[in-house]
């Protein structure tokens, strides 16, 4: 099975991603790694941390000759901001006078719930763990799932469709958005630039008043053939794999497939996708079964049916204020200004990517029970064998 674990604070020495599971044979491209870490630092709205940090994976083990060997991966990704803190978070004791508390529970993050539940005085230590900083393992990690997928022909890629009140004002295309991975210059990856015009001067304004704003990704899945997934048991439908992985990122607080949310208030006529039959094969299609539209996002019954998967990720407005809002103090219990620390604006671009890493992981571990293989070879024979299957039904 496609495990994947990931260790390390915010401020700490370093951040850790350990994959076990992947086949042998995948090839691992470590420029691509780098790329998929830098899209993540990327994003108007962006913090000081990001100018200090240039995220790159150092492989530590499972990677032989530029393969994987069927042995866990490990990878290691530094903190450079580690300097600044390494008397202020030492592993020893240290000097308690160097500490730097976290005095007052900021609303919206894991303060003080996190300082409860292990009896901390303070939420330094809830901060540096619950910190979005985690999700660069999770996208190091993603990045070996997405070259797993690629080797069957499957690609993932996200956009952000809204930023605050800003939204995307036209549908958009797989090409396009897949064409978003390879810019050198990430605004607000939006597919349109009136559309990321608006979105920005959303940013600006609260630049300007202290406040942050929230958003909604999509992470768009291409490629992936009918039939992964199943409707058999409740834990293994794939809506609701993808729900799980994608709500478990830092700020995402509400997970949408397809047009999930419109949906409850359309009439059915208005949702299903109609089916139908072309008597010459699609280019890439795996089947000559055909939608009039994708309104389902890929899944029906918990099952992958051959369209993209669209997995949609509602974001709340980071909740790290420069004008801070009303708390209590850990010690005196009295009301105070909730604590600051150096913060983004916006994230929803990076939380994006970080989304598509959940995706790629999970679908690769779905992938990986259905078709199986200790080796790459294997597993693409098994997944070959099942598309040929599917496109003589």
């Amino acid at each position: 099975m496609l495990r994947f674990s990931t260790a390390g604070e915010s401020h700490g020495e370093s951040l850790i991603a350990l994959v076990s599971g992947l086949p042998a044979g995948v090839e691992v491209d470590e420029e691509y790694i780098s790329h998929e870490l830098w899209r993540r630092q990327q994003g108007y709205g962006r913090g000081g941390r990001m100018r200090i940090e240039r995220d790159a994976a150092h492989i530590l083990s499972g990677v032989r000759h530029g393969k994987t060997i069927g042995s866990p991966v490990a990878m290691e990704i530094e903190n450079r901001d580690w300097k600044n803190w390494t008397e202020i978070l030492p592993v020893g004791a240290g000097d308690p006078a160097r500490h730097k508390a976290v005095a007052s529970p900021r609303p919206g993050h894991a303060d003080l719930a996190g300082s409860l539940k292990y009896d901390f005085k303070d939420a330094r230590y809830v901060l540096e763990r619950a910190s979005a900083r985690e999700s660069t393992a999770r996208v190091a990690a993603g990045a070996l799932a997405k070259l797993l997928l690629r080797a069957l022909g499957i690609e993932v890629a996200s956009h952000v469709i809204r930023v605050g009140s800003a939204e995307l004002s036209r549908p958009a295309e797989w090409e396009e958005i897949f064409a978003l991975r390879q810019k050198q210059e990430v605004l607000l990856n939006c597919v349109d630039a009136e559309s990321e015009a608006r979105m920005k001067a959303q940013v600006d304004a609260v630049l300007r008043t202290g406040d942050t704003v929230g958003g909604v990704f999509e992470v768009v899945a291409h490629g992936v053939p009918p039939g992964v997934g199943t409707y058999a048991n409740w834990d293994e439908r794939l809506d609701g794999q993808l729900a799980c992985a994608v709500m478990s990122l830092q700020a995402v607080k509400a997970v949408e497939i397809g047009r999930g949310v419109t949906a409850a208030e359309s009439f059915g006529s208005e949702v299903h996708d109609a089916i139908g039959y072309a008597e010459q094969q699609a280019n890439g299609s795996f089947t000559r079964f055909t939608r009039d539209h994708n309104n389902a996002g890929g899944i029906e019954g918990g099952i992958s049916n051959g369209e993209d998967l669209i997995v949609r990720g509602y974001l709340k407005p980071i909740s790290t204020l420069r004008r801070p809002l009303g708390s209590v103090n850990f010690e005196t219990r009295e009301p105070v200004k909730a604590a600051y620390e150096r913060s983004d604006v916006c994230v929803v671009p990076a939380a994006g990517v970080a989304a598509e890493s959940m995706v790629a992981l999970t679908l690769a571990r779905m992938v990986l029970e259905k078709f199986g293989g200790d080796s790459l070879k294997e597993l693409k024979r098994n997944f070959d064998g099942y598309a040929e299957q599917i496109r003589n039904y």
